[in-house]
């Protein structure tokens, strides 16, 4: 007959696994990484054709067309991970994640038509950088580790764009929505899955 084993024998595993289960429980782990390249890359190719930033409506309305193209490649590319991995879009983590996510981006929208009609739509690249950035940081609070880090980024770039001259905006918009979506993209995709 064999001896039982102590109990703390195996305790250290066992509160290893119970950590590592409730962070999996409670982080929002949807977060679309080749979703991100698609919206990289489509922000890359809408910094070449918006041009340098004017006070014109159709510089706005070019970034804005790309914000709802690459928020439809957001959604389809979380509900396919969130498929995929068993997560629930509607639980906890993603509410939280969503809650937290969306006040910088209202903000966002409350403040594209006040710098357009006060003539600073030139200055939206700025604004628009470091207003997703926050909004990734709070969200990503409740995301994996590099979330927040990519927010961090947008919020940093933003602040440049801010202190460059004006007509290199474009420019900052395809760094920050193309070039940081694409290579967090490839991250995510690479350690956390899709």
């Amino acid at each position: 007959m064999s001896k039982p084993s102590p109990i703390h024998a195996h305790a250290i595993d066992d509160i290893r696994f119970i950590r590592e289960t409730m962070e999996r429980a409670g982080a929002f782990t949807a977060v679309p990484g080749w979703g991100g390249v698609l919206m990289g890359v489509s922000a890359a190719v809408t910094a070449l054709v918006s041009g340098p930033p004017d006070n014109s409506i159709r510089w706005v309305s070019v970034w804005l067309v790309d914000a709802a193209v690459a928020a439809a490649i957001a959604l389809v590319a979380m509900t396919r991970k969130a498929r995929q991995s068993g997560a629930l879009l509607s639980g906890k983590p993603a509410l939280r994640f969503a809650l937290a996510f969306a006040p910088p981006l209202a903000a966002g929208m409350v403040l594209t038509p006040v710098f357009a009609a006060m003539g600073l739509g030139a200055r939206l690249p700025g604004c628009w950088l470091l207003l997703y950035g926050t909004a990734v940081v709070t969200g990503g609070a409740f995301s994996v580790r590099i979330v927040p880090s990519m927010g961090l980024c947008f919020m940093a770039l933003g602040t440049c764009a801010f202190a460059a001259p004006a007509p290199t905006g474009h420019w900052f918009m395809a760094a920050g929505f193309g070039g940081l979506h694409v290579a967090f993209g490839v991250l995510i995709a690479r350690r956390y899955g899709g």
